[in-house]
């Protein structure tokens, strides 16, 4: 039923955290190795109903939000949502904002706003307001640690599945990186494009040597070509990389502050950034605002379950990122998690917010904390 008073409290705020093993033994990018990834679980409690909201970060984001923000939080009125962030904010200043105390703020900002839309009875995307109804992905793996076949058996089935536009990891070997960049071009045929992500291993004029060579295989994106704090190094690529080749970077935004030196710096071609880190959906649309300010186009990152309503809202957003181990993950502990649909994700207007309900008997079996 909706509700329609003008307050509602939150009154409990818990946290759960989930560890859920690599479908493989190990997976590697161009600067780290993992075998499994961690999810955050926020349930935010008002007026009879539950909202969730989640990150992908370390055991000691739940601690944070156990801790404080869970105190912060409560009491406050679920319909004021502008308000909880703030003192969510304000809450960490001594901590220091970036990073983990940001991830804790992600989570239970996006709990509050399932919560908000699931009392209104209103799927998130209408309560946001709608730009689309449907959102382009890209699928996004291709992992260092693969093997040729298996490079080639993930992206061509995204492409056979009628997703268009397909990312792998660089940066482990230079001299391998362009040869699997080209056999990811055979696997994938001519049609669809090809996007790479050095997760900051190059140098700045090894990063532009690459590039050179990857558009060979007709490379049309290059993330994260240098590490991603230096912002006058992506401004370089940017400035020296191909014509036909967009330089991307944000996914590590976890402020505002962060995303406007970025845009700037005149760093990027495509800003990209994640609702998990950067505070949230509230955070996700002080991005957009920026991108709108600033005609730049953006892209969220990862756990495309959690963005589809807010990156169909969004004005600037152009994708989500179809990331395999998010998007196994979000199908094993959530029932509504999307399937893209002729390359795009499509809220499910008939649930209320987010549309996700917690498979809490599946996911038990990974629960740490």
């Amino acid at each position: 039923m909706a509700a329609s008073a003008h307050a509602v409290r939150v009154d409990r705020v818990a946290v759960s955290v989930y560890r859920i093993p690599t479908d493989v033994e190990s997976e590697s990018d161009g600067t780290y190795v993992w075998n499994g990834t961690t999810l955050v679980l926020v349930e935010a409690h008002g007026g009879g109903i539950t909202g969730i909201g989640y990150t992908y970060a370390d055991e000691s984001t739940a601690r944070l939000i156990r801790s404080t923000l869970a105190t912060v939080a409560c009491g406050m009125n679920v319909m004021a949502i502008g308000e909880i962030w703030t003192a969510l904010v304000a809450a960490v200043r001594n901590l220091g904002r970036p990073g983990i105390a940001s991830m804790a703020i992600s989570a239970v900002d996006v709990a509050v706003w399932d919560l908000k839309a699931r009392l209104l009875d209103l799927p998130l995307l209408t309560l946001l307001g709608a730009v689309r109804d449907a959102v382009p992905v890209y699928g996004s793996g291709g992992f260092t640690s693969y093997t040729d076949d298996q490079l080639s058996t993930q992206l061509t089935g995204w492409v056979s599945s009628g997703i268009p536009r397909v990312k792998m990891k660089v940066g482990r070997d230079a001299a391998a990186d362009v040869k699997r960049v080209a056999v990811a071009r055979r696997a994938i045929g001519d049609a669809a494009e090809l996007f790479v992500d050095a997760n900051g291993a190059y140098g700045r004029k090894q990063a532009l040597s690459q590039a050179e060579r990857f558009t060979e295989s007709r490379v049309s994106w290059f993330e994260e070509p240098v590490y991603h704090g230096d912002i006058a190094g992506l401004r370089f690529c940017r400035d020296h990389a191909p014509a036909s080749m967009e330089i991307s970077a944000g996914e590590y935004g976890y402020d505002p502050a962060t995303f406007t030196a970025i845009v700037d710096a005149g760093a990027v071609d495509v800003l990209q950034a994640d609702a998990t880190r950067c505070e949230g959906i509230t955070g996700l649309l002080i991005v957009d605002g920026l991108c709108e300010a600033s005609a730049l186009p953006l892209s969220t990152h990862c756990a495309p379950s959690l963005h589809a309503h807010a990156a169909c809202a969004a004005k600037r957003v152009r994708h989500v990122e179809y990331f395999h181990d998010h998007a196994r993950i979000e199908h094993l502990l959530f029932d509504g998690a999307l399937t893209p649909v002729r390359g795009a994700l499509v809220p499910d207007l008939t649930r209320p917010g987010l549309g996700l309900e917690f498979k809490r008997a599946d996911a038990g079996r990974y629960e740490i904390s």
